[in-house]
């Protein structure tokens, strides 16, 4: 698809992040709302990306550093100051909402963005890489290399069938192919630094 391509989101673009956020998510009560996706942009403009085919917006990503374990609340803002965002030491890239508009789903455009954060990730110095798996759609995450946590609290603004996955990252090795620990208890430090130790809101297309 040589007239596709991924590349920075910019503010001209909101208006079309949003029309598509809403058609994905309003009817199951998980839409954020535009100043809530724009604060995760404010956190990390430098790993949110918009999919752009034959001249038009064809999808986005939106992602940022946050703690091993935790997640953004959809109910809420992104706030300054809480570890998150180009300030926060490398450690977990968490991949946060994903969607691919309807008429190019099932063309591997999800896989290839998210290629396109891991390398993000690995480059920035990032150990590992997560994402919450909404409305059933951790069994399409688990073959790709994302581990389910169940026992990981998350906000209720996710819904019931919400669950959290994480991934490893190892430069020069294919994050699939990893076997690094993930298994330690996620309740015991959660704010402990992740570099010291060993279909979500990014499931849509």
């Amino acid at each position: 698809m040589t007239d596709t391509r991924i590349r920075l989101l910019r503010e001209d673009d909101w208006d079309a992040v949003v029309a598509l956020e809403e058609r994905a998510y309003a009817a199951s009560g998980l839409s954020e709302g535009r100043e809530a996706l724009q604060s995760r942009h404010r956190a990390s403009p430098d790993t949110c990306f918009v999919l752009e085919h034959a001249g038009r917006l064809g999808g986005y990503l939106l992602a940022l550093p946050y703690p091993l374990f935790r997640c953004p609340d959809l109910s809420r803002s992104e706030e300054r100051g809480t570890g998150t965002g180009e300030g926060a030491a490398p450690g977990n890239m968490h991949a946060h909402d994903l969607v691919i508009s309807e008429e190019l789903r099932g063309r591997g455009l999800s896989h290839r963005m998210l290629r396109h954060l891991e390398d993000t990730a690995r480059a920035a110095g990032h150990r590992t890489i997560s994402l919450v798996a909404v409305r059933g759609s951790h069994v399409l995450w688990t073959p790709l290399g994302y581990r389910a946590r169940p026992e990981v609290e998350l906000p209720a603004s996710y819904g019931s069938r919400a669950v959290y996955m994480a991934m490893p990252l190892d430069p020069g090795r294919p994050a699939a192919d990893l076997s690094i620990d993930l298994t330690a208890d996620p309740t015991s430090d959660l704010t402990a630094d992740p570099t010291a130790g060993p279909r979500s809101r990014a499931e849509v297309g």
